[in-house]
């Protein structure tokens, strides 16, 4: 038995880390961020693949045995490819999961024209995971993306508030509704941009439904510990939540606060390569 592990690039991933705590805080939980090597969005398939697996076998070895990919890059360019190739390696029973499924099988609920926006860094939206995801679940849904690369740089530089920000995100969001005036819902595709929530607001009409993914996550997992008890079992549930980053911790410590809604305590670990 062992905690379950989460995974992100760098800070991002713990927006949707506190909506599965606030869910499920029985159990224990322990949250690695790449932060030495972030950013992931702008990197090859063969890049995000290889530094993905790393820190997954990195939280096996803490003895997670269920692991969540709470990142958009690592879940449309590795997911897949650890599911396929590395899981039925393991000599036991472990799990990875990401953040695309979760956000992509319910979307149907929320649009009325079938017209959705999805709003990713460049790595997500060129691999186009959100629009083949969702074409299996509801093929009527239209899909529209745009990029927008230097989101994730304003977030982690805390500039949230400036008029560079509000110049980017206005730009980004109106090349996004310019590709169709139907769209009635917009997926923030990335962990980070639900700090740029209150922005992105100032720009997009008021009928359109803006969902971010913490807590499309957090149902999501409940769901799949209630229907694997299997892997449910494996959870140990302490209430314990540890955090590790293959960076400084002390900067970790500085800058996860803004993404966690608290102070946290961080250890550097180094990964087993």
């Amino acid at each position: 038995m062992g905690p379950i592990g989460i995974f992100d690039s760098g800070y991002g991933g713990l927006t949707v880390f506190r909506e599965i705590v606030g869910k499920l805080p029985q159990y224990d939980y322990v949250y690695l961020g790449d932060n030495a090597r972030v950013p992931y969005g702008t990197r090859s398939f063969e890049t995000v693949y290889a530094f993905t697996r790393e820190c997954v076998e990195q939280l096996f070895s803490m003895g997670c045995h269920l692991v969540v990919l709470a990142c958009n890059t690592a879940s449309a360019k590795a997911l897949r490819t650890i599911q396929q190739h590395d899981l039925p390696q393991c000599p036991d029973l472990r799990k990875v999961l990401g953040v695309i499924r979760p956000t992509t099988e319910v979307i149907g609920r929320y649009t009325q024209t079938r017209h959705v926006g999805v709003l990713a860094t460049s790595g997500t939206v060129k691999s186009a995971s959100y629009s083949i995801e969702i074409r299996k679940f509801f093929p009527d849904i239209s899909v529209y993306q745009q990029a927008c690369p230097l989101w994730v740089p304003l977030v982690e530089n805390n500039e949230l508030d400036s008029a560079g920000a509000a110049y980017f995100v206005q730009a980004d969001v109106n090349r996004l509704l310019r590709q169709s005036p139907r769209i009635d819902t917009i997926i923030l595709a990335c962990t980070h941009y639900p700090l740029l929530l209150p922005l992105i607001q100032r720009f997009v009409p008021p009928h359109i439904r803006i969902l971010a993914q913490g807590e499309l996550v957090a149902l999501s997992l409940a769901d799949y510990l209630s229907r694997h008890p299997e892997v449910e079992q494996q959870c140990t549930t302490g209430g314990n939540v540890t955090f590790y980053t293959t960076d400084s911790a002390a900067d970790f410590e500085e800058k996860a606060a803004r993404f966690y809604g608290s102070p946290v305590t961080a250890s550097e670990t180094k990964l087993l390569l």
